[in-house]
This record gives structure tokens, sequence and C-alpha cells, in this order.
């Protein structure tokens, strides 16, 4: 007897159909989040900090 049995694959019913949209919609929710994170402008602050590091670089 082999390792495969012969009983019938499970269905792909209404489960399978639920857990599929349930994905996508993760999945264009975490696409809405990360644009909205790569679009939101840098802070001042933060571009002061490389902006000395440049010149401060620049000298060497």
């Amino acid at each position: 007897m082999g390792l495969m049995s012969n009983q019938p694959e499970k269905t792909k019913g209404p489960d399978l159909e639920e857990a599929r949209l349930r994905q996508q919609a993760i999945g264009v929710k975490l696409r809405q989040m990360f644009d909205d994170v790569v679009n939101e402008p840098v802070p001042d602050e933060f571009l002061d900090i490389l902006r000395r590091h440049d010149e401060r670089a620049g000298g060497k």
C-alpha cells in the first residue's frame, strides 16, 4: 500500500473562497498602507541631519 490514500480530495468550497477573499482584502489594505507611507513627506529635521552629514562628509 502506498503513502497516498485513495480518499477523495477535500472539496474546494466556500471555505477556500472565503479565505481567498480575506487574503485579497488584506493585500489591498497592505498596499494602501505602504503607498501612504511611501508618499509621506520627509520630516525637515531628518533632512537637516542628512544635510549636516553631507557637509561633513564632503570636507573629508
